[in-house]
């Protein structure tokens, strides 16, 4: 069977929605919180080179970039065609091969490819202070930019990690002088950037809005991160709390060569007015917001929110199913699901929350609905009488979306 024959299969067998094998990825300058269902002897699976496993990509079409050695298909959504699993296929090459069938004519003709994923992003401490480079600067070194969005789900936070607080940006009086000696300043120990930022607390169930060339520093809590299809950015701070020393390479990274040494330019990949926004909280901080009015949803026997809508290139919604109702679900736009918690039917699939992880097992938690069959609607059933149904769903551009 050629992979146009499978791929055709995998969209009339599922009637328009896709289901999904995980896609883990490594890091190695990370240590695994273990809050994302994986088989505890299965984190460091990969090898120590590696580095634990404490990512799983959702709806990607996107390879990870891991440096040498990193697998081709790494961080590829597989579809799985056959019930078995013997007859996969990458999402990316199903979209190449499909093209509008499954993203719809906007996105095709605009990007002619998938141009986002999700992510669970597991790590037990904090993150360097880092950037993600806009488009004027990735485009140098033939990368998308990366806006990106967080959002702490409760089911899978049982513990807070080291450090649940993220640094955003830069104190509002914060000089780009100070911020280039510190970069100088990067080989020579702790270059104490963090002194010129601030953190937030993170609360379960919210989100924040990171927009490209924002620095940040990611806090300790599993996060849905929903981002624009690109792997590109840059860690600014050289040491973390915990003496882990950050790589000088990795100061560089997505750099052009002719760049390279030149810290005016690292400064100049920051977009200024937003790192040091005096409303930054105002301004980046989400609580969700219902889609429509809550008792028409309650009375129809389920509960749709926006929970990351301040971006228009990727969104998600979360949605939650009471125990034992049926309902029908239209969107607007394609999009890839999760599912946290619950069990049931998600159009002619069986929806099942898994417990644990082993890896390379199939699960039964993760689909990508098709433009057609988001448009005519989704039957998701909660087979369950006690417990209820929550989805994540992440979007590219979705015209339902009102930034706000």
């Amino acid at each position: 069977m050629s992979k146009q024959q499978l791929a055709q299969r995998a969209l009339n067998e599922g009637n328009g929605v896709f289901r999904l094998a995980p896609a883990w990825v490594p890091r190695s300058f990370c240590r695994p919180g273990r809050r994302i269902k994986l088989h505890p002897e299965d984190y460091y699976v990969l090898g120590l080179e590696r580095g634990g496993i404490d990512e799983r990509w959702l709806a990607s079409t996107t390879r990870a970039d891991n440096g040498p050695g990193t697998p081709e298909d790494e961080g590829l959504s597989y579809i799985v065609v056959d019930e078995a699993g013997k007859e996969k296929i990458p999402l990316r090459e199903a979209v190449e091969l499909l093209t509008d069938e499954v993203i719809g004519e906007s996105l095709w003709k605009k990007y002619g490819r998938w141009p986002m994923y999700s992510k669970f992003f597991d790590n037990l401490g904090p993150l360097p202070h880092h950037v993600h480079h806009g488009n004027k600067h990735a485009a140098r070194v033939n990368q998308s930019g990366k806006p990106e969005m967080y959002f702490f789900p409760s089911q899978l936070n049982n513990h807070g990690g080291e450090f649940p607080f993220t640094f955003f940006g830069l104190n509002p009086e914060t000089t780009k002088e100070q911020v280039k000696q510190a970069l100088m300043n990067f080989t020579k120990g702790d270059n104490h950037l963090l002194s010129l930022s601030r953190a937030h607390k993170l609360d379960l169930d919210t989100g924040w809005d990171v927009p490209t060339g924002v620095l940040h520093a990611p806090g300790s809590l599993c996060t849905y991160e929903p981002q624009f299809s690109s792997d590109v950015y840059a860690m600014y701070q050289s040491v973390l709390y915990y003496e882990h020393c950050v790589p000088a390479e990795l100061l560089w990274k997505d750099c052009p060569p002719e760049e390279k040494g030149n810290y005016d330019y690292l400064v100049e990949v920051l977009d200024w007015a937003l790192n040091v926004d005096p409303a930054f909280h105002k301004n980046r901080f989400m609580a969700p917001k219902p889609v429509r009015a809550l008792d028409e949803m309650k009375d129809a026997g389920y509960m749709e929110e926006w929970i990351c809508y301040k971006c228009s290139l990727a969104s998600a919604k979360r949605l939650t199913v009471m125990p034992g109702r049926t309902v029908t679900i239209k969107d607007s736009a394609p999009y890839g699901i999760i599912c946290l918690q619950g069990r049931g039917l998600f159009g002619k699939w069986t929806l099942e929350t898994p417990s644990l992880i082993r890896y390379g097992q199939l699960t039964s938690d993760e689909f990508f609905v098709t433009e057609k069959s988001a448009r005519e609607g989704i039957v998701v059933e909660n087979s369950s009488k006690s417990e209820d149904i929550v989805i994540l769903k992440h979007f590219a551009e979705n015209p339902e979306l009102v930034l706000s």
